[in-house]
């Protein structure tokens, strides 16, 4: 079983990511290789996602001490989640929200843009009707089935090589971007357009560029084409400007 932690926003930098005067793991590496999930992500503070950010660049701990140095493992699939405001009904059809722009702001502004360019995707969640709530309406995928086509698209070879030590395109490198992550010519010129548009980063563009792929191979397609790279801009919705 890969591990699954939720850890509460009130832990302590040592406890989430290690430390301590006798060297203990943390949460990051406890879900090695799973799911480490950050609920009301906000709450968190700051200094934990300055840590969190060179982790998912790096997927190890390093803490040293006059003793010498340690190296834990702390390779995960980060999952945030964050209402949309403080009082939580910004967007909402149903109620009003009650927060000024100020606070907004202030609220989204805790996790810090370089932070959110390190996330490969964004999404909004809309609020869910009582009916589905009840189990009513539209039928979801059994997880069965999308285990089955996440297995197959992990399978196929054409975007990286095992020899390489390329398991998942997140690890690609740029040149090994370069490589896989290939566009044509009207889907070279959308990736512009967007890039200048919303005003995205490098890390940005490597995160839509790698999503892209993946999107590609759930279709099946060896090569990138100009609606899995408008799904995966999509997908950034923290880039997106918020009106307020």
């Amino acid at each position: 079983m890969r591990p699954f932690r939720a850890p509460h926003h009130s832990i302590s930098d040592a406890a989430l990511i290690g430390g301590g005067t006798i060297p203990r793991l943390g949460e990051v590496s406890f879900a090695h290789n799973g799911v480490l999930f950050l609920g009301e992500s906000p709450e968190f503070r700051r200094p934990v996602w300055d840590r969190l950010r060179q982790l998912l660049e790096d997927g190890h701990v390093v803490l040293t001490r006059a003793s010498g140095s340690l190296r834990y493992p702390a390779r995960f699939m980060l999952v945030a989640a964050m209402n949309p405001c403080p009082c939580g009904y910004y967007g909402d059809p149903a109620r009003d929200c009650l927060c000024t722009p100020q606070q907004i702001r202030r609220y989204r502004s805790r996790l810090s843009g370089p932070f959110q360019d390190r996330l490969d995707i964004h999404i909004e969640v809309p609020p869910v009707a009582v009916g589905e709530l009840h189990g009513k309406g539209s039928v979801p995928e059994h997880s069965e089935w999308i285990r089955d086509r996440m297995l197959a698209a992990r399978a196929r070879p054409s975007h990286r090589s095992r020899e390489e030590g390329i398991h998942t395109n997140v690890q690609l490198k740029p040149r090994q971007r370069k490589r896989y992550c290939g566009l044509d010519g009207p889907t070279q010129s959308l990736l512009e357009r967007s890039k200048t548009k919303l005003a995205l980063s490098a890390r940005a563009h490597e995160r839509i560029l790698h999503a892209a792929r993946t999107i590609a191979e759930l279709a099946s397609s060896d090569t990138i084409g100009p609606a899995h790279l408008a799904e995966a801009i999509q997908y950034r919705s923290l880039d997106r400007p918020t009106q307020v």
